[in-house]
């Protein structure tokens, strides 16, 4: 059978299953027939449709918006974060990325500080954890201000955008031989620290978020897989600022506590 987008391709799915974050899991194997405009969790419905159908188990994964903004869906397939296809969420793969007789092998994040919920689901909530830490700002209540009462630079404004493009998946940590999450911390301390908005807080933000993430997380030690897994294309730059507003902020605090 031919590869053209639209044709129906036979696979050899090999999926992650187990019961339960203290269970041992194990690979089971499906076939599964789907045409190639379907997407990668379009695949994993018809799978779990017919696994109903027989009075099976179905495959737990999880998803939600299929827009590649919320950050749920996260699967490693064939080895590699979110699949073959550069900058793409698993949710926006498509099966023209595959051929027919392929063998396809899914797992989940594989991270000590992600453990395994059930089949394909893992629990993130570190990365909230982070987040919680600082991953905000504090503003007055009350009536909106003109759009032009704060000047942003374009270059900060720019900036500060592409790191808020970060979806929280948890991509960096898989790929990381670390399990390192400093890319997406980097990405939530700097969207805010690059703004106006964000100076009242950055240096408390910066120590809390890191010292949070450290808690959690290996160590970065520049394999820059990171960057290459996520689907937002997150840069390391962000990476060195965090790191230089960290010892900032270390400095800055101690002044602010009379530590010496």
């Amino acid at each position: 059978m031919g590869s053209g987008a639209g044709q129906i391709i036979n696979l050899t799915l090999k999926v992650w299953r187990q019961n339960g974050p203290n269970d041992k899991g194990r690979f089971e194997t499906y076939q599964q027939a789907i045409s190639q405009d379907a997407s990668f969790l379009e695949m994993l419905d018809l799978l779990n449709e017919g696994l109903i159908d027989k009075g099976e188990e179905p495959i737990v994964f999880e998803s939600d918006c299929r827009e590649g903004i919320c950050g749920t869906c996260g699967l490693m397939i064939n080895g590699k974060a979110h699949g073959p296809q550069k900058a793409t969420a698993t949710c926006q793969l498509h099966m023209r990325q595959f051929a027919d007789g392929d063998e396809i092998t899914i797992e989940p994040w594989r991270a000590a500080s992600f453990p395994i919920i059930r089949d394909l689901a893992v629990q993130r909530t570190p990365l909230d954890l982070i987040v919680e830490a600082g991953g905000y700002i504090s503003v007055a209540t009350g009536s909106a201000p003109d759009a032009n009462l704060i000047q942003v630079p374009k270059a900060a404004a720019d900036a500060a955008m592409d790191a808020a493009a970060c979806i929280g998946c948890g991509a960096c940590v898989a790929a990381c031989p670390n399990s390192a999450a400093q890319l997406f911390t980097s990405a939530k301390v700097q969207h805010l620290n690059l703004l106006p908005q964000g100076q009242a807080e950055r240096w408390q933000r910066t120590e809390a978020m890191v010292e949070t993430m450290e808690q959690y997380f290996g160590s970065c030690t520049n394999h820059g897989e990171c960057h290459e897994a996520c689907p937002k294309e997150i840069s390391l730059d962000f990476i060195a600022f965090m790191n230089r507003d960290y010892v900032k902020a270390k400095l800055k605090n101690r002044k602010l506590t009379g530590q010496r």
